[in-house]
């Protein structure tokens, strides 16, 4: 593991429910976005779901995150495809990517179950398959071919062009054009198949933070054997680059009396198989809580953790900034180093791509 950043959910409250609204929510991740740059830490990364209290629309904020700070990565884990227009993402990627010189991290996925029933269809999208996944692989492909720099339409008639810029039927790619920005697109992969098809894909790799796997294997071994798949079908595809790898993972460092007050019992021994609603069995990752040197010894005997480069932490980001900038720091400090980390500020590692 050369690399870690904070992966957050964007919960708030709503109603009476306690906690930060949906304005407080935004100004810390930001807030906490800006404070992590300063640590080193590599990466800021946001979910992203719809019909829920929760981050819906990233562009604004990583553009917010990309502007004050210097160093972060910024990024999404995972954007849902059924709901976008790859066209326009297409463009609002390539200029967020241009303007943080190359330190976008772009996940994308089919999505995961959500509140609404086919919600997509409220935005103005229809699939032919109950779960949408035919309407995210097409626009998946619509969206690697724009920001490929393939053309997307064709000029008008001279006359209804304005201003006048090209021949009539000339191919027109959309703009701003950002070279390499293919390898700044990760696809959120949480099976074996779509891991290796991310491979052929020609993306990076995102493992989920659950695998549709669950044959009573950790989540570790189960992701370590998507990865080597992954690994594998990229080698064969013949690709002249080499890809990044990430995994998510809930770990808490003990390292005072206030982390164990806070931490302490969250530890789970073991991972979970449960299910998302679809009708298959999915492994759940474990929670790690103990002391640093405790934790390196688990993270380490975690395959999937070693195989990839980066890690990202899941934060409880309704607990405030100060708790999980002190999760962060705590992790840097004390058990990052154990695992090859090499910070932010000691320039990119290995792999990241550059512009």
């Amino acid at each position: 593991m050369k690399a870690f950043g904070f992966l957050s959910f964007g919960h708030y409250a709503i109603g009476n429910q306690p906690g930060p609204d949906a304005a407080d929510t935004l100004r810390q991740a930001l807030e906490l976005a800006i404070a992590a740059d300063e640590l080193g830490v590599n990466g800021a990364y946001f979910r992203v779901h719809h019909f829920a209290p929760q981050g819906a629309s990233p562009m604004p904020l990583l553009g917010a995150i990309v502007g004050a700070t210097k160093h972060i990565e910024v990024g999404t884990g995972v954007i849902d495809m059924r709901y976008e227009n790859p066209l326009y993402l297409a463009e609002e990627a390539a200029a967020l990517n241009l303007l943080s010189d190359g330190r976008l991290a772009l996940g994308v996925s089919r999505g995961s179950p959500e509140p609404a029933l086919r919600g997509w269809e409220a935005f103005g999208y229809h699939a032919a398959e109950p779960n949408g996944a035919d309407l995210a692989r097409a626009k998946f492909e619509q969206f690697l071919s724009a920001i490929d720099g393939y053309a997307v339409a064709e000029a008008a008639p001279a006359e209804q062009q304005y201003p006048r810029m090209y021949q009539p039927g000339t191919p027109l790619p959309v703009f701003p054009h950002a070279p390499g920005l293919r390898r700044h697109v990760w696809w959120g992969a949480g099976s074996h198949a779509t891991a290796e098809q991310a491979a052929r894909d020609g993306v990076n790799l995102m493992s989920s933070t659950l695998v549709s796997e669950a044959d009573g294997s950790s989540l570790g071994d189960l992701q370590a054997e998507q990865i080597a798949r992954y690994r594998a079908e990229w080698a064969d595809a013949g690709h002249d680059w080499t890809p990044r790898v990430s995994v998510s993972r809930s770990v808490f460092p003990i390292v005072d009396d206030r982390s164990r007050e806070m931490f302490g019992m969250q530890a789970t021994g073991r991972d979970q198989i449960g299910s998302l609603g679809e009708g298959t069995p999915v492994t759940f990752g474990r929670t790690y809580a103990a002391e640093p040197d405790v934790l390196i010894e688990q993270l380490r005997a975690d395959a999937a953790v070693m195989a990839a480069d980066t890690l990202m932490l899941t934060i409880p980001n309704q607990m405030g900034v100060d708790l999980n900038l002190s999760i962060l720091q705590a992790f840097a400090e004390h058990v990052a180093p154990a695992l090859g980390w090499r910070p932010a500020t000691e320039g990119r590692v290995e792999g990241y791509p550059v512009g």
